[in-house]
């Protein structure tokens, strides 16, 4: 069997994190987790250390200094939580607009690296695509952090097939295969 199909899909994994995340950097001015952390209150605001730091798979002590670093830069801030000990973390409007912007730069990234493929072609690879996410999803945790950069609102939780794979592996035995979870 040829590894072929392995080496590209590897070479192409790396073309597109570098080109995402070149995207994301120039767009936010940081490197690092900033791009992600805006794109993850973007759409889902009000989020506490410990619920951001599972999508940016960072620890709780590297959260606090990324939450820092978007609060001293005007994108978002800190207001009570749930309870007395917790915050939860909003965008400022300065904020959401570079979230707005990190968004669309990961989407032009990606609709350049597209831009060849038929409508055929397209239709394959997204089948393609939904067999592999839901594949290689572990868990929740792991789900949150492959869509950390998703715009949920084009994939809903109900056609993704990370969070579909996620559910199932949540009420799956362990060591039991996964199966079904590919919208029809």
């Amino acid at each position: 069997m040829s590894r072929r199909l392995e080496n590209l899909l590897g070479a192409l994994a790396v073309a597109l994190s570098d080109a995402i995340t070149s995207a994301v950097e120039t767009t936010t001015g940081h490197a690092g987790a900033m791009g992600a952390a805006l794109a993850v209150l973007a759409q889902e605001p009000g989020l506490g250390i410990e619920q951001l730091r599972v999508p940016l798979g960072r620890t709780q002590s590297a959260t606090v200094r990324v939450v820092d670093q978007l609060a001293a830069d005007g994108y978002a801030e800190r207001r009570p939580g749930r309870d007395q000990r917790s915050v939860a973390v909003v965008l400022t409007p300065k904020g959401t607009e570079a979230a707005a912007r990190a968004l669309a730069s990961r989407e032009q990234a990606l609709s350049d690296a597209l831009g060849g493929l038929t409508p055929g072609e397209r239709k394959a690879l997204t089948t393609t695509l939904e067999k592999v996410l839901a594949r290689i999803t572990s868990d929740r945790a792991h789900a949150d952090q492959i869509c950390r950069l998703c715009d949920l609102a084009v994939c809903p939780e109900p056609a993704c097939p990370v969070d579909l794979a996620a559910r199932a592996r949540e009420h799956q035995a362990p060591g039991a295969p996964l199966e079904g979870v590919i919208r029809p």
